[in-house]
């Protein structure tokens, strides 16, 4: 099994639910072999408060969590990305940001769950749904045998992924 820790960029519009989601996901049940980051096109500039509730029920950390833009990232002594991969909903029309360079890239499409209106509770029932479906993907993703995998392969398996119906 291979020590190397793999850098993976969540992309989303916002930078205030999906993503902030996925980050807290792959951080938690990546158990060190992935360190996850999250950032948006057009960063809303505060994170969802049921984004925070969902990343505190699996105990990750909070405290640092921010709505930023991921020109961030593009920054000299930013993290040499592994990964790429954008949460936005293409059929809500959201125009999610293109990475250059040399990453894989995947896009796994959730509904944005910010944009739920309704009463608190409907609210908290998109967050829960979307987080469940995330749970999902990330599981895969995190348990792929990356080290034995070329890039091609990985790409693959990261589409595929995307692909993956949500557990009811």
């Amino acid at each position: 099994m291979s020590d190397k820790s793999y850098n993976v960029l969540i992309l989303c519009t916002g930078n205030s639910a999906r993503s902030i989601m996925a980050e807290a996901l792959i951080n938690t049940m990546g158990q060190g072999r992935f360190r996850a980051y999250s950032a948006g096109s057009h960063p809303t500039g505060k994170v969802n408060p049921f984004a925070v509730e969902k990343a505190q029920s699996i105990s990750y950390s909070t405290e640092n969590l921010r709505s930023k833009s991921w020109d961030e990232f593009t920054a000299p002594d930013a993290p040499q990305m592994d990964f790429i991969i954008t949460v936005c909903d293409n059929a809500a029309g959201e125009a999610c940001p293109v990475w250059p360079g040399q990453p894989v890239s995947a896009h796994w499409g959730f509904a944005d769950p910010a944009a739920v209106e309704g009463s608190d509770d409907e609210k908290r029932l998109a967050f829960d749904q979307i987080f469940r479906h995330m749970m999902n993907r990330v599981r895969l993703f995190v348990n792929l045998p990356l080290a034995t995998l070329d890039q091609i392969a990985i790409k693959r398996e990261l589409a595929r992924i995307g692909e993956v119906e949500p557990e009811a």
